[in-house]
């Protein structure tokens, strides 16, 4: 059933560049921002647990992948096929455990067979295959945990948390010296120490941050509401009245 479904989609898009004005028109740079997009909604659908919407956003972003197909097939670049096929290979090469008889000692085995195995399709480096247009704590945290795999790490998370501490000394150190090109190069080593840290503690910080930014979101909205509620303007609102009304909405759990 899903097989006759995927082909009937599949001529569905081709329709649509053959008989659509504006989909005729597209190419992979003129929708690439719109793939960016639907690949965050599909976070966000995600971190919502809204099941019903992930269905829809994963159908949209599915249309992506094979619109980009349909256009690299108009241009005789690659197929549909080809994108099919060297993903189900690369998935049976990278699964050496699954479709092979090499033995495995548990995930870090696997995860670490999986970046030899990146080495013999042509990687020169480990820190090779981590988009540059990753969000920073993203990309950040990504890059530690390749240099990981190989013992580039520290032992215990207390040594991670020392040099976060150091790194604390060095920005304030930066802040009295005045130099904004210190500062700010402190206040990202700082940051990376952090991301670094987090893995030890089993936490991806690119996704704490987005929770917080979310929360952060909720508890100035409620405070715009209840000043509104209030016949006040937020703009001529003092921080004292704000910070008791954002107390408030951490009561509520906001």
């Amino acid at each position: 059933m899903a097989h006759r479904e995927f082909i009937k989609f599949v001529e569905i898009t081709k329709r649509l560049r053959k008989e659509c004005p504006w989909d005729k028109e597209q190419t992979h740079a003129s929708i690439r921002h719109s793939l960016i997009e639907e690949t965050y909604e599909v976070v966000e659908a995600i971190d919502q647990n809204n099941i019903e919407e992930l269905k829809k956003e994963l159908g949209d972003l599915l249309l992506h992948v094979i619109f980009h197909a349909n256009i690299a097939e108009e241009q005789n670049e690659f197929t549909l096929k080809e994108v099919i096929d060297s993903i189900s290979t690369k998935l049976i090469f990278r699964h050496p455990h699954i479709f092979r008889e090499t033995k495995v000692d548990g995930v870090e085995h696997i995860k670490q067979n999986w970046e030899k195995l990146k080495f013999q399709e042509g990687r020169e480096s480990l820190m090779d295959g981590v988009p540059k247009e990753l969000p920073a704590l993203l990309r950040a945290h990504r890059l530690t945990d390749k240099a990981s795999r190989v013992g580039f790490d520290w032992e215990k998370k207390e040594d991670a948390w020392k040099k976060v501490d150091e790194e604390m000394r060095e920005l304030h150190h930066a802040i009295e010296s005045g130099k904004q090109t210190d500062i700010e190069a402190e206040f990202g080593d700082l940051l990376f120490a952090l991301v670094n840290y987090s893995r030890f503690i089993g936490v991806n910080p690119e996704n704490a941050l987005r929770q917080t930014v979310g929360k952060f979101i909720l508890r100035f909205q409620h405070i715009e509401k209840r000043l509104k509620e209030m016949g006040r303007d937020i703009h001529s609102s003092s921080l004292e009245e704000m910070d008791k009304l954002w107390e408030e909405a951490k009561t509520k759990q906001l």
